[in-house]
Formats: structure tokens, sequence, C-alpha cells
């Protein structure tokens, strides 16, 4: 599992390190891993002109002097733009003969050997700004970075310069790398969706930092499918490997009902039942025809999606659909709350089983709209990670927010943030969301719990939508059908 830290929590492990090693020793540690990463990559991009851009900091300081280090293995070229460079960093530099080539961070236009030589580069270290720096590029760091061209491959040091090392403002004026190399541990801004498009490949250095705290964000990685997917023994059957009910579909939408039922059936559920309109149960049947229509005992169930329901409407008023989603929102039994279902969680009590609610940010600003925080679709996207934190304490239930990043919430407030970033852009189509629902039933009914489960499932979907997609287009059916590939290739990861 990835784990990021907060910037705080970084600063205080370092300095832990720090006062046991010999003055600029962890520094050192870096460049070294750096340095290599830069050597590495120039071989691999064929890179003949390296430029290392270093800033006021320590980030600029490990720049300097990876540069120092490489400057003997091929030509390399360092620009500062600070009013004052790293000393240790700078020294360095120098002492193996590197021109340093000083610009006042507040100029308004580069020296021209600056210019022409960030034009010709061919790979760029960005070295700029680090964890202590503000989001967005000002001056001469700005006319900078739009001066490397789009055919250097771009190198960011800890962090691309510019982003919120928060990972909570969104990108403004800020580098967009092709790979950020980090020391020691992720942090936030590698994670989280607000800043996670600028950082390209990741890459982690060791630097003989250890953390003991919690981290603040979590993501999945392939290797943790094997620990938590449900794998049936030798003596399960289809009642414990999960039964699980879905309330999904009606005549308006029927193929919400197939598209929810077919990723639960090829997700693996022990059984699964469907209650819907008879058009719609129809289509289920024809496209599963292991799906067993009607009543009976279930372990979990996922309700709403293709159905519509006005929380206006008194419950003597309501269709059968209606009915059926307000007694599961009343059970005490496990539920995927999504699309329709989501307009009843405000009028329902906390419930006391597991709950993942998952919606898209449409869906998340109404509901939150109607628990009393009114805000836009525009602002969901804008802080998705504060406005899914704040429905999961809310609601008390877990809350998987729907996006090219998915962030999955928990209602404890000192419980780490998880994002999956699993899918292909492809996979913003209609009927995406009723397949993933299908999926974290099958594994709500399997007895993981919400977190896991929406964590779990939105790596999988992700994964499948990878599998289904020939590079371009894909349909949320051939999601759902990829789902048995894509897990057995992850389980033998």
């Amino acid at each position: 599992m990835f784990q990021a830290y907060a910037v705080t929590q970084v600063r205080a492990a370092e300095d832990r390190v720090r006062a046991e090693l010999e003055e600029g020793e962890l520094m050192q540690r870096a460049a070294r891993g750096l340095a290599e990463v830069v050597a590495a990559r120039a071989g691999q991009v064929g890179a003949a002109r390296i430029v290392a851009l270093a800033g006021p900091g320590d980030n600029g300081g490990d720049a300097l002097h990876a540069a120092a280090l490489l400057a003997g293995q091929q030509p390399v070229a360092v620009v500062g733009i600070a009013s004052r460079l790293h000393a240790q960093g700078l020294a360095a530099a120098r002492e193996v003969g590197l021109l340093v080539h000083e610009v006042d961070p507040d100029a308004d236009v580069l020296p021209d050997e600056v210019a022409a030589l960030l034009a010709e580069a061919d790979l760029v270290v960005d070295g700029l700004l680090g964890i202590g720096g503000r989001p967005g590029l000002r001056g001469a760091m700005a006319l900078a970075v739009e001066e490397v061209p789009d055919t250097a491959y771009l190198l960011a040091v800890d962090l691309p310069s510019g982003a919120d090392p928060a990972g909570l403002e969104a990108l403004g004026e800020a580098v967009f790398a092709d790979e950020t190399v980090t020391f020691g541990m992720l942090k936030p801004v590698h994670l989280l969706p607000a800043t996670e498009p600028a950082v390209g490949r990741l890459t982690v250095v060791d630097i003989g930092v250890q953390m003991d705290v919690a981290p603040v964000v979590e993501r999945l990685e392939h290797a943790d499918v094997a620990r938590l997917w449900p794998v049936p023994g030798p003596q399960d059957h289809k009642y414990s490997r999960g039964v699980l009910t879905v309330v999904a579909g009606s005549d308006t939408y029927p193929g919400a009902a197939v598209l929810c039922a077919t990723a639960a059936v090829q997700a693996g559920a022990g059984m699964v039942r469907y209650l819907g309109p008879r058009r719609a149960e129809d289509l289920v049947l024809a496209a599963c025809p292991e799906v067993v229509p009607g009543e009976g005992r279930a372990q979990a169930a996922v309700v709403g999606p293709g159905i519509e329901i006005d929380p206006e409407i008194s419950p003597e008023g309501k269709d059968e659909q209606d009915g059926r989603v307000r007694e599961l929102l009343a059970a005490d039994l496990p539920l995927v709350i999504d699309a329709g279902a989501l307009a009843l969680v405000s009028r329902m009590p906390q419930r006391t089983a597991p709950t993942l609610l998952t919606p898209h940010a449409g869906e998340a600003a109404r509901l939150l709209t109607a628990l009393g925080r009114e805000v836009s679709r525009e602002d969901v996207e804008a802080d998705p990670v504060g406005q899914a934190r704040w429905l999961a304490e809310r609601t008390g239930a877990t809350v998987l927010l729907k996006g090219s990043t998915t962030v999955i919430a928990d209602p404890d407030p000192e419980a780490p943030v998880r994002v999956q970033g699993d899918a292909p852009a492809w996979v913003a189509t209609a009927g995406a969301g009723d397949v993933l629902a299908g999926l974290a039933g099958t594994l709500l009914a399997a007895g993981l719990d919400s977190r896991d489960a929406g964590s779990l499932a939105a790596l999988v979907h992700g994964v499948a939508a990878h599998r289904a997609t020939p590079g371009g287009p894909v349909r949320a059916l051939a999601v759902a059908h990829a789902i048995p590939g894509t897990v057995a290739e992850l389980l033998r990861r």
C-alpha cells in the first residue's frame, strides 16, 4: 500500500535522522539517489544536454549536489533562481567546475544564455521549490519553466515545483513533470487528486528515514489485491461466499440493473438476487441466468442504480422500487447506496451496518446541500477530499466519491483518506458507476468493511477498464466482463 505523510510529519522524521548523522549526510543520500535516477533516464531518453534548475531551499541543494555528481559523466548546466542558493550545494557544483547561471528570482525576463540553455535541453531537473514552498510559480521561476521545450524529459525533485505540498489546492502555475523523484516517503501532493496530475511517474529513493506515525493518505497498489480479495477455499459454498441483493433499474433505466448485476456475477458473488420491475428482470436474466429473482437472505445489498426517487413523495405514494430502497435503508444490512437512492440519505438515520455511499460530484453536491452544506458540483470538484470527508462524518457512512481520482473517506476523521487513480479516462462513460456499485457490493457481501470494499472495487474497476479498452473507447459492459481476468491477473501478482 502506498502511504503519504503530512509535511510536518516528514520534517520531524527527517530531523530525528539528521541529528544522528554527520552534517549534510542526509542531503548527500538524496543527491546520490537523484543523480542515479537522472543518469538512468538520460540514458533511456538519449539526453545529451541536462539542465538543473535550483531554487533556494533543500530541493535546490539536492539538485546542485546531484549536478556535481553528474558532471564527470555528461554535460550538465545549472541555473540557480534564488536570492541565495543552498551554500553547500553551490560550493559542490563550483568545486567540480560547473558554471552556475544565477538569476534574480524577481526578474521579468531571463538572460539570453539561460533561455538558450533551456531551449536546447533534453532533460531538465526541477529543483526550484520543495515541501516548504507556496503553491504557484512566480517571477523568473515561472519564466524558466515556460522555456523548457515539450520534447525535454522533465524530472521534478521531491515534488513538482508550484504544486501544493498538502495536495489540496488546485494546480495553477506549476511544473507538470514526466517523473517525480521523492525521498524516504510519499507526501500528499503525490497522491491527492488536486496535484497528482503534475507528478508523472513516481520514484521513491530510500534515504534511511522511517515513519512511526499514521499516514494521512493511502492508496492500494496491485500487490494489495491478493491480501484483500475474498478467495474461496475448498469448504466454501455459494452462501458462505456472500449473497448480494441488487435493487436497481426501472422501466426508464433497465440497463443499470443489467450492468450492476453483471458486475456482481463477474466479481464472484456466491449468489446475486435481483429485485426490480419485470422489464429489467427479464434483461438481467437474459444477460446473467445465474441471477436469482426475488427476495431472500443476503449478506449485503446494492440499492439505487437506475432508480429515480423523489424524497418529497410520502411512503404511501412511492412505487415498488422506491419502497424496496426505503426498506433496505432502514434495515440492518451492509449497503452500497448509489445513484437514485442517494436522494434519501439526508433523511435516513445514521446506519450501524457498514454503508458505502458512491456519488459522483453532482450527486455529492446535491446530498451535501440537502444536509445543510450548500455547495455546487464545481465546489466538490475543487475540493473532493474536504467535501468527501465532511459527507462521511455527517452521515456516518464511508464515502466513495467518483472521479478521475476516486476519493474514499471514512467517518473517522483520524483515518487516512484513500485515493485510487487506476482507471483510464475512457471509462468516464454511462454505466461505469453501475458496474462499480455491483463490484463493491460483492466485496461488501463477502465480508470486507466498507473502506476496503470501496478502495478495492475502485482499483479493480480501473484495472479492468484498462484491460477492456484497446487504447480507445470502452463500454461499461466490457469493463464488467473484464473483471474475472483482471482479478486472476492481480492475484497472480
